[in-house]
């Protein structure tokens, strides 16, 4: 049985009921879709027959060895990132048409089918308009750390992260979709489904709106700096395009309102498995949890390189939050002014 015989909302979020008894369903998985290679048939009813939790996971153990051999042929250590908007929302779908195969309820699998894809429509549009899927393109990130982690060990930091870590990050943030699966025929569709569904399309339209002002800006300081003139149309002086970086917008409120965002998608994913199953928290957060964890060090890192780059950007950092705007903080306030007088204090 591919799916465990639950009776009550709480059951759904029990670790001990479902999924710990299909784990063991890995061990075969392989073997039997390369016997069953030639027969769409076969590979139906192992799909159908095979918890969906467990061969999501498998997939993105299969994807891991892809990654790393491509990243290391092409010495571009970015392929994990040209899917990152990709991943989750095919993981999602894939519940979604499991729960469709098994004749389960799927009206808010559906609304979270949809949510999903116009997650992954804005992310990837986004990835694509800053270059991201063009040949050569990757994360400058990963040139820095390559310049001070030596090679034997750069490549077991690419196989235990880039690849196999981050691949499999990608599918545990989709775990609350598995709950929300299981908890379908005991718990009808209601209400909260859109409240949860707004939050999530909210978060969405805030990455959207962050991401959309942080291209225009850096349009106008990359004209700015090629014809030493102020673009047409734009609202931003020649302090704001010299200064290097965006501190307008929601970028005056949070240093990084787009990451706020991001994660916000998951967390509210996960606290919608909560509610439907009636818990205050339960394992399939694990995912919500190693995202957060994965943004606060790669925003460590990144601000890190900004903030050599840009000799102001330690101002901002003391009066703007990383992610969540701070109540009591000076906030952006007068920016241009107080830069003033760290360069007066420097000069004296």
């Amino acid at each position: 049985m591919a799916l465990p015989i639950l009776k009550s909302a709480v059951a759904c979020a029990d670790f001990s009921r479902t999924v710990q008894p299909y784990i063991s369903q890995l061990n075969n998985l392989p073997q039997q879709i390369y016997q069953s290679a030639t027969d769409p048939q076969a590979l139906k009813e192992i799909y159908l027959n095979t918890n969906p939790l467990i061969s999501a996971f498998a997939l993105s153990l299969f994807l891991a060895p892809i990654f790393l051999v491509v990243s290391e042929i092409n010495r571009n250590y970015s392929q994990v990132d040209r899917f990152w908007s990709i991943l989750p929302t095919f993981y999602n779908l894939h519940y979604v048409a499991y729960a469709h195969a098994k004749g389960l309820p799927t009206q808010r699998l559906n609304s979270l089918a949809i949510i999903s894809t116009i997650w992954s429509a804005r992310l990837t549009f986004n990835y694509w308009r800053k270059g991201g899927y063009q040949i050569g393109s990757e994360d400058y990130r990963w040139e820095i750390l390559r310049k001070y982690i030596n090679p034997p060990l750069f490549f077991v930091f690419n196989v235990v992260f880039i690849s196999l870590a981050q691949s499999v990050l990608l599918f545990s943030v989709t775990m609350p979709t598995y709950v929300l699966l299981l908890s379908s025929p005991i718990v009808p569709a209601d209400t909260s489904d859109m409240v949860f569904s707004q939050l999530i399309l909210g978060a969405v339209f805030l990455a959207f709106t962050a991401d959309q002002q942080q291209w225009d800006y850096q349009t106008a300081k990359q004209s700015y700096r090629k014809t030493a003139k102020i673009p047409a149309g734009t609202s931003f002086t020649a302090r704001d395009l010299d200064r290097g970086f965006l501190t307008h917008g929601l970028w005056s409120l949070s240093r990084h309102p787009n990451f706020l965002a991001e994660q916000s998608v998951w967390v509210f994913l996960y606290a919608w498995s909560c509610y439907v199953t009636k818990s205050y928290y339960n394992w399939s957060g694990l995912g919500a949890v190693a995202y957060m964890i994965l943004f606060q060090a790669s925003t460590w890192f990144t601000e890190l390189v900004t903030s050599g780059k840009y000799e102001d950007y330690k101002i901002y950092q003391q009066r703007v939050g990383k992610f969540v705007p701070s109540l009591l903080g000076p906030g952006v306030g007068d920016l241009n002014e107080e830069e003033e007088k760290e360069k007066g204090k420097k000069e004296n």
